[in-house]
């Protein structure tokens, strides 16, 4: 299957100049950079086909020798025309350009045994409620690779050291020569048997295996910001895997879970709690007590107060990340019906009827019941 135009991976035409590329693949890398695209599968793939029109097009020899003969796979826009009069040395390495036809020539050795970055690590952190609100310092056990503290990532046991690979001669290649129609052409490819290093070790490790690293479990503090939510992710720099061959550590991400809170709901920076009264407190009004997040607090009941009426605790609720701005809590008022009531309480609230003005007969007081339910709890489902 054909490469994409690299132009058309960049959005831009083959007029554009060497700011426009760089300003292009700036805005395009950081819009599909892995670490901001975790949910996306296909992030990745676009990162990679970004920075490799941009590793082309960036260069202008290569940019050059793209616009020239089209399309890196295959002859694409070539024409053999274009070497008459001309030798193959007025091409320069024709090898180069023998891979950009064919691509049979593998990377060099030198990217195959310069330093290499050690992965990322990612760990799941179950918190509470009230952690996440406030903020916490905690502790965590992460599983990890180290360097072999034996052998220093060399793999090989102290006192030895690698030997030159017989095969490749120290040079990490190997290479088979083909003639064709064009002439002889060299065929590289990595030594099977070092790997392309270019050495082999003998006297492996006995610590590590001849790995270079061993598995174990480090302590890691934690310090989690107040206002954090699930889906959050803290970045641990250089607390990843360690790299090969002298390479930097890779990063430790720690994703943020919440746990839900018994009591409360979380909207934003809002918190939203559910408190029943009595219709006797509702009808008459009063002061109540209700839960927060750290203490509790007095709300004052006007008398008259309808189910589902809505209070606000000013400054109660979760910090905004990184600021000193709080969110509020809202207590919705449930007013509850009383299911079961003694013959006193009954004749009670017929009396209260009386004084209200309802029509009684000898088959109304469940109708006065229903309409005292229905007066204060109207709105509780």
């Amino acid at each position: 299957m054909p490469k994409r135009d690299y132009y058309e991976i960049l959005g831009l035409n083959k007029n554009a100049t060497t700011e426009e590329i760089k300003k292009a693949y700036r805005k395009l890398a950081l819009k599909y950079h892995p670490d901001r695209n975790s949910s996306d599968s296909n992030a990745e793939k676009k990162f990679k086909e970004i920075n490799e029109a941009y590793q082309v097009l960036g260069d202008k020899e290569k940019r050059a020798r793209y616009d020239q003969f089209g399309s890196a796979e295959g002859f694409g826009g070539f024409d053999f025309r274009d070497f008459q009069g001309r030798g193959f040395s007025d091409f320069g390495d024709f090898s180069d350009i023998f891979d950009s036809f064919f691509g049979t020539r593998t990377r060099r050795r030198e990217d195959r045994v310069r330093p290499q970055r050690g992965s990322n690590l990612r760990y799941n952190l179950e918190i509470n409620f009230e952690d996440a609100a406030f903020g916490k310092e905690t502790r965590i056990e992460v599983p990890h690779w180290e360097t072999c503290p034996r052998c220093k990532g060399s793999r090989a046991e102290p006192g030895s050291s690698p030997q030159t690979c017989p095969d490749c001669n120290g040079t990490g290649e190997i290479r088979n020569t083909q003639s064709t129609l064009f002439g002889q052409f060299v065929n590289i490819q990595t030594c099977p048997r070092c790997g392309g290093e270019g050495k082999i070790i003998t006297n492996i490790c006995t610590n590590c295996k001849g790995t270079g690293k061993v598995k174990k479990n480090r302590i890691v503090k934690v310090k989690i910001p107040a206002g954090v939510d699930t889906g959050h992710r803290l970045r641990m720099t250089g607390m990843g895997e360690p790299g090969e061959r002298g390479g930097s550590s890779g990063d430790l991400f720690i994703v943020i879970y919440v746990k839900p809170h018994k009591i409360f709901k979380r909207e934003d920076i809002d918190i939203i709690s559910d408190h029943s009264i009595s219709f006797i407190k509702a009808a008459l009004g009063g002061e109540i007590t209700v839960p927060t997040l750290k203490e509790k607090a007095k709300i004052k009941i006007p008398a008259g107060t309808q189910s589902n009426t809505i209070f606000r605790l000013k400054g109660r609720g979760i910090y905004k990340i990184g600021t000193n701005q709080r969110g509020n809590e809202y207590v919705k008022i449930i007013v509850e019906t009383p299911k079961r009531m003694s013959n006193e309480q009954k004749k009670l609230l017929l009396e209260f009827a009386k004084l209200s003005g309802e029509e009684l007969n000898t088959i109304g007081e469940k109708g006065i019941f229903d309409k005292i339910k229905n007066t204060f709890g109207q709105n509780n489902n």
